[in-house]
């Protein structure tokens, strides 16, 4: 989390750059999401970010152009500390892309 925050040059918040990578990913323009819209763009950007470890595979997009995910295979039990690793590493990888 320090490489993001020296990135930004400001603190960072895990669910705020998992956010942001769902809107990123969604690809549309700026503008308010509802409720609903903020979950399902938190599941887009966890399925990205999980994609190139081999957990999850992009179907395609909607007719609105969100796009769909398949898992591929499982997550391994993985307890609060280690999930957030993974996402921390995952997010780093995604940014160096």
């Amino acid at each position: 989390m320090k490489d993001m925050e020296r990135r930004f040059d400001a603190p960072v918040d895990l669910n705020g750059l998992i956010f942001l990578v769902g809107v990123q990913e969604l690809g549309q323009h700026a503008r308010e999401f509802k409720k609903d819209e903020k979950v399902a763009l938190m599941h887009i950007a966890i399925c990205v970010l999980l994609t190139p470890y081999g957990y999850y595979k992009e179907l395609g997009r909607d007719a609105d152009g969100w796009p769909h995910f398949e898992r591929v295979k499982d997550l391994p039990p993985l307890n609060e500390k280690e999930q957030e690793r993974l996402m921390k590493e995952a997010l780093l990888d995604y940014f160096e892309r």
